[in-house]
């Protein structure tokens, strides 16, 4: 199996001068545990957070820092960064250790990360100007729907169980199990004088999102 980087490169527009930093950039540790990305993730993952942050200041000067923060932490989470891999097809130029086999399915986390690295490897090929014009046409509509700022459910919960309790919800790990590439964690949130929603996730933080979500919709709290 050949890897066509060339074809990469045109969805970017961008030809690379240094190709074994895109190649690098797209190497999972599992193919190679010496050269690989996730030096490049690091430096990719400061670089995202850095121009989003301008970019929302540039278009929100007036909002508060928690409003901010919210818009930035949707933008420049995991699931965005999937997002955008998945809009640039990443899964059919990452090396890992089984990239020879057919219909071989390259993981969520694996995807997302090599999307950081990606923008880690564009600046230091190209400069600040160049991933910074690239960052923001790729994540143009993640953008722009930053407009709506929806209050996530933990968030939710805790504004209620404040008001109505004057207390914090409780959140209880249950379990982590699954493999260590692919952990299950579950988890259960109880509020004052009710019994323990409890709910699954691939993150502590996603498990106690989704038992957040339950306990809001059970309880039927808007």
């Amino acid at each position: 199996m050949v890897i066509n980087y060339t074809s990469l490169e045109k969805k970017l527009k961008i030809a690379f001068k240094n190709k074994n930093l895109l190649i690098k950039s797209l190497t999972h540790k599992s193919f190679d545990k010496d050269n690989n990305n996730e030096k490049i993730e690091f430096l990719g993952d400061r670089v995202l957070g850095l121009i989003i942050a301008k970019r929302l200041l540039e278009i929100y000067p007036n909002e508060k820092e928690g409003i901010l923060d919210k818009k930035f932490a949707s933008l420049v989470n995991k699931k965005t960064c999937l997002n955008i891999a998945k809009k640039l097809q990443l899964e059919k130029y990452i090396l890992t250790f089984d990239f020879k086999k057919k219909n071989f399915q390259i993981e969520d986390k694996v995807l997302a990360d090599c999307c950081e690295a990606l923008i880690g490897s564009i600046y230091l090929d190209k400069g600040f100007q160049i991933v910074e014009k690239k960052i923001l046409d790729l994540w143009d509509d993640h953008i722009k729907k930053s407009v709506i700022t929806q209050i996530d459910a933990k968030t939710k919960l805790q504004e209620f169980s404040l008001k109505k309790f004057k207390k914090l919800p409780t959140y209880n790990l249950i379990s982590n199990t699954g493999p260590r590439h692919k952990p299950v964690f579950k988890v259960g949130v109880k509020l004052i004088n009710t019994k323990l929603f409890i709910s699954k996730g691939k993150s502590k933080k996603e498990a106690e999102q989704n038992a957040a979500i339950l306990c809001l919709n059970q309880m039927k709290i808007k």
